[in-house]
């Protein structure tokens, strides 16, 4: 499998992460584990044979346009097919300004977005399977997002706050001291974490584990650390609090965790 990030123009670089296609030349049977990533994504299938998902042993055709929600217990799918599918990864807390659902409504979902995005989005399937190159496609994409986003009002005016509340995350005291924080925007720390989970789907706990784990994920892919260093790099106060997070949203223990159990994290790690 093929896989190729294409980095996004103007103003939606402070809203999406990337665009990206994932692709083969032949029908392939994929055995996919999905885990937490903090993302948001959207999948155009835009092969001429979509990928279908094998259930209790029947073939399912996969929606054309899916929506996946923020991934938190880990799932394992099976599913056969050529793959082209062209995708939109949002950052954790800029998804909501595209929607007007309730953005924690989708997590550990994957929805058919026809339903969400109506004919706007079925036509604009239409003309991505209908565009010879990755820039028609991206410019395509944007000028439906921007339509998205210009329309989302008040989740847009606020985004500078979200923006800033993301960066005192970062702060490894964040959680000790949430009611400081809250202070500092002139907000409680209970309405602090309600924005939070309205703009990401997420607590801001639950945010933070997720951004220790996808760090560890790599650090356990590379395998070039004990998993004791691992464990102190990504931020975890011991190594049975890193086992413990990493079993969690994997399903597996770090030891015997395999990158090629997911075709997207594998095909991503040797982008």
């Amino acid at each position: 499998m093929r896989y190729t990030e294409y980095r996004p123009n103007g103003i939606l670089k402070d809203f999406i992460q990337c665009y990206f296609v994932c692709e083969t030349d032949i029908p392939v049977m994929t055995d996919d584990k999905v885990f937490a990533t903090g993302a948001i994504e959207i999948l155009f299938n835009l092969g001429a044979d979509g990928p279908q998902q094998i259930k209790n042993g029947e073939m399912v055709t996969c929606p054309d346009i899916q929506l996946w929600g923020q991934t938190i217990q880990p799932f394992t799918f099976t599913s056969y097919g050529k793959h082209c599918m062209f995708g939109i990864r949002f950052f954790t807390h800029t998804a909501a300004c595209f929607f007007n659902e309730r953005i924690e409504e989708f997590n550990d979902r994957v929805i058919d977005f026809k339903e969400l995005g109506g004919k706007e989005a079925a036509l604009l399937h239409l003309r991505l399977m209908e565009a010879k190159t990755p820039d028609r496609r991206i410019d395509l994409v944007e000028e439906f997002l921007m339509k998205r986003l210009l329309a989302s009002g008040p989740k847009f005016s606020r985004l500078k706050l979200i923006n800033n509340i993301m960066l005192d995350l970062s702060r490894e005291d964040f959680l000790e001291n949430i009611n400081t924080v809250a202070a500092k925007y002139g907000l409680s720390s209970r309405y602090l974490q309600k924005i939070f989970l309205n703009y990401s789907g997420l607590s801001p706990n639950l945010y933070t584990k997720i951004a220790r784990f996808q760090k560890s994920l790599y650090r356990v892919a590379e395998n070039k650390l004990s998993l004791t260093s691992i464990a102190y790099e990504c931020g975890y106060f011991d190594q049975s609090h890193f086992i413990k997070d990493f079993k969690f949203f994997t399903g597996s223990l770090p030891s015997r965790f395999s990158p090629e159990s997911s075709t997207d994290f594998s095909a991503a790690l040797n982008n």
